[in-house]
């Protein structure tokens, strides 16, 4: 889980919040599979004050894809970021973790990201490279001390090959762009075995000022709170206090990035930062005070949809499912359950055999730690997502006569949720998002470094 991981489309109201919905276009690039290029956006709304983009430099093998992003702000930046909890923590995240502590979260200037090589568990080596990767940018936008958010993903246990990284910096600083494509591109540029980019823009309102958030995602595998190799991004030209801009992202990554489960695995590298520029102008948000909460409301439903994208990359998935724990004693308590039923891999590899083994899903619920659990409360049914009717499975501890083929139906189904209710009287809530298990992903995996 990090330290503080909808469906794309219409949003909650908030109260003095307006909220644009996020638009989709079935276009993208030619290797993006047919099915998600729906997830590619062909246009959008970017914050203002920040310079982006990504180049290809050398890192990854096949000559040609892109595998370094920069991100520049015109303006310093509020900004702080969430980290894996994962001990062997890589080079660029105990690098971005120190720069931040440093700064207080203030005059935050940029950020540069590599894909191909993960830079963990690389010693002594590894922390210099992160730093130099970090010198170099602060030098281009005339910072003298460290300003740089630095990330990495990748390979694990290899060096960069940093004298590429070195020379791609000034040329793609050279290259930087505001509009689309250049979101695009660094979007395109932080992917490894993703199948396709994972970038979300919108517009929004906190009173009468307009303002924007753009942000952008990789992973693929090894998605598991705390996180897992997953990098994310979020810009805004909203004006934010560095505290109140803490308090914010951590509780949006503890509903979105904390809440979205692949396989499992916890990587070294995990990182999701948010900058925030004030380059729209407007009155300073601080903690408690007018805006702060329109403005967490905003950045939690939209750092949920850049989760949401994550999972529905998730190597060899074939199923987007929705996992709902309810009447839970605490919140804690329903997302213990939720996480424990998106991990079991009983559960995972029934959802891709379309079987309808609840059992698999009551066991995952008994043996998640939660105390207070009332087996003869308990239920739990498939909620298709056409909007038919639920099919039961467990009615206050008793089974259904379950429709078989009604329940391979809604397995067959590209989005799906699993309602639990725990029957406790305490009536919280929590909803986590996952996908199946199926032969593709051994597949990828085992030829990953292949």
């Amino acid at each position: 889980m990090l330290a503080s991981k909808s469906i794309i489309g219409a949003l909650p109201a908030f109260r003095g919040v307006t909220i644009t919905p996020i638009r989709t276009y079935a276009i993208g690039p030619a290797k993006v599979p047919a099915a998600k290029l729906k997830y590619v956006p062909t246009s959008g709304e970017y914050p203002l004050g920040y310079k982006v983009g990504g180049i290809h430099c050398g890192i990854k093998k096949d000559g040609k894809s892109l595998d370094l992003a920069l991100v520049t702000s015109d303006l310093p930046a509020s900004a702080t970021a969430v980290f894996t909890k994962n001990v062997f923590k890589a080079a660029p995240v105990l690098v971005s973790r120190d720069m931040l502590t440093k700064r207080g979260g203030k005059g935050v200037r940029a950020l540069v990201a590599n894909s191909g090589c993960a830079n963990a568990v690389t010693g002594k080596g590894g922390l210099e490279d992160a730093e130099g990767m970090g010198r170099v940018v602060d030098q281009l936008v005339g910072e003298k001390e460290a300003s740089t958010v630095v990330m990495s993903t990748g390979v694990i246990g290899q060096r960069l090959p940093i004298a590429k990284i070195y020379e791609g910096i000034p040329k793609l600083h050279g290259l930087l762009g505001s509009g689309h494509d250049a979101w695009m591109s660094i979007a395109k540029a932080i992917c490894t075995t993703d199948t396709f980019p994972k970038l979300v823009s919108r517009q929004f309102k906190v009173g009468e000022t307009t303002y924007r958030i753009a942000g952008m995602a990789k992973g693929a595998g090894m998605i598991h709170p705390n996180m897992a190799t997953l990098l994310g991004f979020i810009a805004t030209d909203a004006p934010v206090e560095p505290e109140a801009l803490k308090k914010i992202m951590t509780y949006a990554v503890e509903r979105s990035f904390n809440a979205i489960s692949v396989d499992g695995d916890m990587s070294t590298n995990d990182t999701v930062a948010i900058l925030a520029n004030g380059a729209a102008g407007g009155e300073t948000i601080r903690v408690a005070g007018k805006g702060f909460e329109e403005l967490k409301a905003v950045v939690t439903a939209f750092a949920e949809d850049l989760a949401k994208l994550v999972v529905r990359d998730g190597e060899g998935a074939t199923k987007f499912v929705t996992i709902s724990v309810k009447d839970a004693k605490t919140f804690d308590d329903a997302k213990q359950v939720a996480s424990t039923i998106a991990r079991s891999p009983l559960v995972k590899t029934a959802l891709y055999g379309r079987d309808a083994n609840w059992g698999r899903i009551l066991c995952a619920t008994g043996y998640s730690g939660v105390e207070g659990v009332v087996p003869e409360k308990t239920n739990v049914s498939f909620i298709p997502t056409d909007g038919s009717k639920e099919l039961k499975l467990l009615v206050n501890g008793e089974p259904e006569n379950v429709d078989e083929t009604r329940a391979s139906e809604i397995l067959a189904m590209e989005d799906l949720e699993i309602s639990v209710s725990l029957g406790t009287g305490g009536g919280q809530e929590a909803v986590y998002y996952t996908c199946d298990f199926s032969h593709e992903y051994v597949t990828i995996n085992g030829d990953y470094r292949t």
